[in-house]
């Protein structure tokens, strides 16, 4: 299904062609004068400066070439040079009618398909989700839905991080607690079966643990041993480590579903553990593993290369190589970059995929390149298939990752609450669900806060940061999630009352302006996905929703439905109100974000 901008742009390169002229200037774009015309076309002016003619009339000659294009009611030259393409109505109804009928993607199209890895989540056994973890879950999670929505073949992978030196860090406090004896033991077992911690313990240990290692060496090197013994096979610590991963997966995975966010595959850096030694030895042989003051490096530097990086003010500036990737610690630990280099060697072996997507903060960016550059120089990745997708932090009012009002880090749990009672006001404030069952209410109140949190950070781009109010967020005017729920449930009610009064969808007629401008919005759906998924941006599929519920508001207040003067009308305009409301569901679906069915 080809989308109008598309198919005009095709005519429109053809007419150039016709004219001598490089068919790639033709592009189409949306008209910045709607009311003057649909869409435009400025190629004229570059080609015949290329040409040394005359711009308005090369653009004359095009647009009466265009003139027969049964699917425009007008085609004009304006200013200089500027072609402006006006539809006709039956060719907007049409393009509507598809819409209307694609039930799989509401207008969007589809790619050759690609085998895809999306790495996002990443967090952390025996620590709690923060707020730092919202926003790789949920860009990770669009990216996800958009990539299987434009028919890739999609996986997606929580990547634990259950592997370093924090797990040392963990076993080493629990021996000093006397918490888990039973495993501090030299042998083989038998170790129990139930966990010796509960979360509460692993979320009070960490922290203290943490802050010990910084202040004692003895307590530090202590650690660093009980990680070099994990990973080397110690029975005792590896039966402990998998009670720390199965507490802690186990919240994870509850505090995910409250977002709508799951995972393919809960894989954590420690599955890609069967695979070092063959790694270790394969780089070995290669010659790019190498010694470095006691530690095992590869040097991912290029020789005579420069580099230009960009800084938060928008400057650019000389950026030195990146450092040799760290493999080996001087005592004998694989490190953060190892397992991320074992795991591309276990993905590909495992699911050799075209493309992987690592959905990470935009300060890892360095140790990303690191990782990228070996495993390409190694082997284990095509060039180019390896992608790091930063992105910038939510901030507080002072314009720093947002703390509590202590100075703390928030909780993902907390602010999964404390939204939920946001959205639980905010509902009772606008008299909305206050008839409703409890337990229907409270469903509703938790998609109103999760779409006022995904929303809210998922109409950034992606590599900006934004300040998080909450306040804002869970308003039901303005860009808003809770705007556009309130909008699909209203369209929800009127299709009910049509059902209600016997009125049935009917052909699709555009006569009316807002009539026209929703069905061009319809139809820009489509662009707004490629566009989302070449940029691996769901910040333009957040535009675009909003866009089409302004339109259908618009169209709603100047185009009648149930009260039309014929059934012909009647029907057109449920048709169109259908086709909104799938296109719009579909849009906030690709966000993950979930519409109740009423308020």
């Amino acid at each position: 299904m080809t989308d109008l901008k598309t198919s005009l742009s095709e005519a429109v390169a053809a007419a150039f062609a016709a004219e001598g002229v490089d068919a790639s200037l033709a592009r189409v774009v949306a008209s910045d004068r709607p009311d003057l015309a649909d869409f435009q076309s400025n190629g004229a002016l570059a080609a015949a400066k290329a040409l040394k003619a005359n711009p308005r009339e090369l653009a004359g000659k095009v647009a009466e070439r265009l003139s027969h294009d049964s699917r425009l009611s007008s085609v004009e030259v304006a200013g200089p040079g500027f072609i402006n393409l006006k539809l006709s109505n039956a060719a907007l109804a049409q393009r509507a009618a598809e819409v209307a009928a694609d039930e799989a993607l509401a207008g969007a199209s589809r790619v050759e398909p690609r085998k895809v890895v999306i790495d996002y989540g990443g967090p952390n056994v025996a620590k709690p989700m923060h707020v730092g973890h919202l926003r790789s879950a949920i860009i990770g999670e669009s990216l996800k839905r958009l990539f299987r929505l434009r028919g890739d073949d999609v996986v997606g992978d929580a990547h634990f991080g259950d592997w370093g030196f924090q797990m040392g860090l963990l076993i080493t406090a629990c021996g000093d607690e006397g918490l888990a004896d039973a495993f501090m033991v030299e042998g083989d077992g038998p170790f129990p079966a139930e966990t010796p911690v509960t979360l509460a313990d692993l979320d009070r240990l960490y922290p203290q643990a943490a802050g010990k290692a910084k202040e004692d060496p003895a307590f530090r090197d202590r650690a660093r041993k009980a990680t070099a013994e994990l990973q080397g096979g110690r029975p005792g610590y590896r039966a402990l480590w998998r009670h720390f991963v199965a507490v802690s997966r186990e919240a994870l995975k509850r505090e995910y579903d409250d977002l709508s966010v799951d995972f393919d595959l809960w894989n954590g850096e420690s599955d890609a553990d069967p695979l070092m030694a063959e790694m270790i030895a394969d780089l070995k042989a290669k010659s790019l593993l190498v010694e470095d003051a006691g530690a095992q490096v590869i040097h991912v530097a290029r020789d005579g290369e420069t580099r230009k990086k960009k800084l938060a003010d928008g400057s650019v500036v000389e950026a030195p190589s990146p450092p040799p990737l760290l493999v080996i610690s001087s005592e004998g630990s694989a490190m953060y970059g190892t397992t991320d280099l074992a795991t591309i060697l276990d993905r590909r072996k495992s699911i050799d995929p075209d493309l992987i997507l690592y959905v990470v903060d935009e300060r890892q960016a360095e140790h990303f390149e690191q990782v990228f550059r070996a495993a390409y120089l190694a082997g284990y990745a095509p060039e180019k298939s390896l992608e790091h997708l930063g992105f910038g932090t939510m901030n507080g009012a002072d314009g720093k990752p947002f703390k509590t009002r202590a100075g703390g880090v928030l909780k993902l749990r907390d602010l999964i609450d404390t939204a939920t009672e946001k959205a639980r006001e905010r509902l009772h404030e606008a008299k909305l669900g206050d008839d409703l069952p409890t337990e229907e209410f409270e469903d509703i109140a938790r998609k109103v806060a999760v779409a006022a949190l995904k929303f809210a950070d998922l109409s950034n781009n992606r590599t900006t940061s934004y300040v998080f109010d909450l306040d804002r967020f869970m308003s039901f005017e303005g860009k808003t999630g809770p705007y556009l729920l309130y909008q699909a449930v209203r369209v929800k009610s009127l299709l009910r009352k049509a059902a209600e009064q016997g009125v049935e969808i009917a052909p699709i007629l555009i006569e009316e302006a807002a009539e026209r401008d929703l069905a061009l919005t319809l139809d820009a759906f489509d662009a707004a996905t490629a566009d989302a998924y070449d940029k691996r941006a769901p910040n333009l599929i957040a535009e675009h929703a909003y866009r089409l519920a302004q339109s259908f508001s618009k169209f709603y207040a100047a185009c009648p439905i149930l009260v039309a003067p014929d059934a012909a009308t009647k029907g057109s305009r449920l048709a169109l109100a259908a086709a909104s409301l799938h296109q719009l569901e579909t849009a906030l679906e690709l966000l993950g974000i979930e519409t109740p069915e009423r308020m």
